[in-house]
């Protein structure tokens, strides 16, 4: 794990629900999917030495069902000799506002750092602990997203639920998969693949709670350079991740 500052480690979890995590007969864990998708979100780097097995993990995690796997390369390692081709200061950003807030477990700004549903941090390449905190996170679910089947015109999208406080409904568009050949910097040589890279996000929606419908035409699907898209319900100011889904 690489800190980019000094990493604090959070005291209690802020979601106390039970943990879908069933001991089998040998003492082992089984993972249980969640009933609502999760949102988990990879803050990693080109630059990184220590990010490869966690890009690895969430391309695994991408597989499942229950999970919103979106890669959000940052910038601040570039200055080690290997600019990311694929990073963005909203990413940096992001995690930089996450910290602020302070996130249940892991905080900090670092790579690889894995933040769940906007609530829960956590070093990205440690499997046991991440889907810990994931079935944490679908254990206490108070919003839903839901899409009707697209038509020739679009979608039809569906929200119900509660919020402490006002709610953005955005648009995310990814890469689903990008393989980036790395010729400088501690990752020198290598050929790394990544999963779900941010592309772009557009607000379409402000949430209060309740019951709520939108409208989504299939134009809106323009993102440029993404290939998939997903719903992300958010409280304002890189809040708490309410709820997430994939449009395709």
């Amino acid at each position: 794990m690489r800190p980019y500052f000094q990493a604090s480690i959070v005291g209690a979890g802020i979601l106390a629900a039970g943990i879908a995590l069933l001991p089998e007969s040998g003492g082992a864990q089984s993972y249980v999917a969640p009933s609502e998708p999760v949102l988990i979100e990879l803050f990693t780097s080109q630059g990184c030495s220590s990010c490869p097995p966690a890009d690895r993990l969430a391309k695994r995690l991408d597989q499942e069902e229950g999970i919103v796997v979106i890669s959000r390369p940052v910038t601040y390692w570039d200055y080690l000799g290997w600019k990311d081709s694929l990073a963005s200061e909203a990413n940096t950003d992001l995690q930089r506002a996450y910290a602020q807030r302070g996130l249940s477990g892991y905080n900090g700004v670092y790579t690889p750092q894995l933040v769940v549903a906007g609530q829960l941090g956590e070093v990205g390449s440690r499997e046991d602990a991440i889907r810990s905190k994931i079935a944490r996170a679908g254990a206490k679910v108070d919003a839903a997203i839901r899409v009707r089947g697209s038509d020739a015109r679009g979608f039809g999208i569906g929200l119900a639920g509660k919020t402490r406080r006002q709610a953005e409904l955005v648009l995310v568009g990814v890469d689903a998969g990008a393989e980036v050949a790395i010729g400088r910097g501690e990752n020198r040589g290598r050929s790394i693949a990544y999963t779900n890279v941010l592309k772009g996000e557009r607000r379409l929606a402000v949430w209060e709670g309740g019951e709520a419908s939108h409208a989504l035409a299939k134009g809106a699907l323009n993102i440029d350079g993404a290939d998939r898209y997903a719903l992300v319900l958010r409280e304002v100011n890189a809040g708490p991740v309410l709820a997430a889904r994939w449009l395709n």
